[in-house]
């Protein structure tokens, strides 16, 4: 498996406006959220980076809602997203908007993200998908040191691996807005289009967004109760007859 760790640091956006078509990428995301939100249970909710802070999630029932961020306005907490001042098995919701794609060990934060969840606890993330006409502008000289094309775009199904060995189970995979972001505005109004290209070309879409829950094993293993088949149970003494010869 290539190493996700990476010690150069990236780029990170600071606001939906730093990214193309970002207040409409921003909608878009939410729009899709809204149709998990309101089975988000619990009592706490931790928004990692800018990006998750500026997310209304107020279509979940949590209503205490946390925003983490080293610096900036309208954070609640400042902290290191890749070591978070929170106890383990402590919050019922953890939603990182576009943190993958920003961060130098995707590792670390994933497991720092799982450890402070709750059991059954949700864990909602966004990410730029490479398979898509955004994730082709990675290719482009002149994109290559803009916002979102400085990032790194991991595949949903990467995520999917790497949340399976935490022991998450995906419940959700959705993938949207098919087109490439180059443009700093949306071309795309034709709502026929739109809808063409989200039915047949969804996998392509630029943005995914994984809902996952953090399952644990039991504790204590449960010895199973063996029972041989009744057709292969042992014959009694004396029940054999043998038939003379002669």
């Amino acid at each position: 498996m290539k190493p996700a760790l990476q010690y150069n640091r990236y780029n990170q956006p600071y606001a939906w406006d730093d990214l193309p078509q970002g207040k409409w990428l921003r909608k878009q995301t939410e729009r899709h959220l809204n149709q998990w939100l309101p089975r988000v249970f619990g009592y706490h909710m931790v928004k990692l980076g800018h990006l998750s802070a500026e997310i209304d999630c107020s279509a979940s029932p949590i209503k205490h809602q946390v925003n983490v961020a080293t610096s900036g306005k309208n954070i609640g907490v400042k902290a290191d997203w890749h070591h978070l001042p929170f106890r383990e098995n402590s919050i019922d919701a953890v939603l990182l908007a576009h943190n993958l794609d920003f961060t130098h060990d995707p590792h670390q934060l994933l497991r720092e993200a799982h450890r402070i969840l709750i059991p059954d606890g949700y864990l909602i993330i966004t990410g730029f998908n490479p398979i898509s006409l955004c994730g082709l502008g990675r290719f482009v000289p002149k994109l290559k040191n803009d916002l979102p094309w400085s990032g790194r775009f991991f595949s949903p199904n990467r995520v999917t691996d790497w949340l399976n060995l935490l022991g998450c189970q995906v419940v959700s995979e959705q993938r949207f807005v098919q087109r490439s972001l180059i443009w700093k505005k949306a071309y795309i109004k034709n709502k026929s289009i739109t809808r063409f290209t989200h039915k047949h070309f969804s996998y392509f879409g630029a943005v995914y967004v994984l809902i996952a829950r953090k399952r644990e094993l039991p504790l204590t293993p449960i010895k199973p109760k063996w029972k041989l088949n009744p057709k292969l149970q042992t014959v009694k003494v004396g029940t054999v007859r043998m038939r003379n010869r002669g």
